[in-house]
């Protein structure tokens, strides 16, 4: 059986202050950070010259050990950060080992076959770990689905943090203290830990078997 009391004295009030004071400072510190990710949402739909700021975001990257248990991540954020009930992984096909292209095209495929028949929700930006080729690639992809130009897609560059854009010869170079930046390393990087946590979980499986 549970008593609520709201008239107390002594410790009970102090604690009761407490209590209040800390969920005031975390409801401040909730509001603010939710107020950064919007700016960086924002900065970020500037940088791909967006009509609108983007309130989605997907982003992919494949993790293996010289093509053993191969695993590619999907990472979905919004504009409270990461959606982690949307996150997926895919066990890739032994055919898929070793070849970065032929992973991604793979788990880009089961994905966008799904967000195709309406399973999913499209994402505002997609992107892809990696460069030219893995762009041309994820071009390819959403073409078969007719989603080429439904999704506005970018590839990443780690080295540089440079991002690649379907239709432009050269890359966008976003500045360091760009709040874009921020967001874009911050789902690179979330992207980058999911896939090689399922990885080491796989190869970690196949070890046992």
């Amino acid at each position: 059986k549970v008593r609520i009391r709201d008239r107390v004295r002594g410790d009970r009030k102090r604690w009761l202050e407490l209590a209040r004071a800390n969920a005031e400072q975390g409801l401040s510190l909730k509001v603010a950070s939710n107020a950064t990710i919007r700016r960086q949402f924002e900065s970020l739909g500037r940088v791909l010259s967006l009509d609108e700021t983007p309130q989605r975001i997907e982003c992919f990257d494949v993790s293996h050990t010289s093509g053993e248990a191969t695993v590619a991540s999907c990472v979905v954020f919004n504009e409270a950060g990461p959606l982690k009930s949307d996150y997926r992984r895919f066990n890739l096909k032994p055919a898929s080992a070793g070849d970065d292209y032929a992973a991604m095209a793979e788990a880009l495929t089961r994905r966008y076959a799904r967000v195709k028949r309406g399973e999913v929700p499209m994402p505002d930006v997609l992107f892809v770990d990696g460069g030219k080729g893995q762009l041309a690639m994820a071009v390819d992809v959403l073409r078969q689905f007719g989603l080429e130009k439904e999704v506005p897609l970018a590839g990443l560059a780690k080295q540089e943090e440079e991002l690649f854009v379907p239709g432009k010869a050269t890359s966008i170079l976003l500045p360091r203290r760009s709040e874009g930046l921020y967001l874009v390393q911050r789902v690179r990087d979330e992207a980058h830990r999911f896939a090689n946590t399922g990885h080491r979980k796989r190869r970690a499986k196949a070890g046992v078997a």
